[in-house]
């Protein structure tokens, strides 16, 4: 069974960072790409930033490019997103997905930016 458990989330004040993961199970996680994907209020998901299986090419929506780190441990089957400077329009539930299947989310992390 594929699972992705994010954790990570929490209320920070603007300007502060998180850092987020994403463990997987169930197939082989460093054989595929993987990406973060967030949604926020009474709106759609939106893509937030992808990275390939080596962890070698990394891409990020420009709204969060320069403040946001994608990175994987493939020993440990985990996906990392290092969030800095952080906006209130960064508040979301944040979803990790992976390349071996669309339909494949977790439950996702929420991630509040309020004074």
């Amino acid at each position: 069974e594929v699972q992705l458990v994010e954790s990570g989330g929490d209320l920070v004040q603007p300007g502060g960072s998180l850092r987020l993961s994403c463990v997987a199970s169930g197939f082989t996680f460093g054989s595929f790409g993987a990406n973060w994907v967030r949604q926020a209020p009474g709106k759609g998901p939106k893509w937030v930033s992808t990275i390939d299986s080596a962890g070698s090419n990394t891409y990020y929506a420009d709204s969060v490019k320069g403040r946001f780190t994608i990175s994987r441990d493939n020993a440990k089957n985990t996906l990392y997103l290092q969030m800095n400077s952080l906006k209130p329009e960064d508040t979301a539930v944040y979803f990790c997905g992976t390349e071996y299947g669309s339909q494949y989310r977790g439950q996702g992390t929420q991630v509040t930016v309020s004074s």
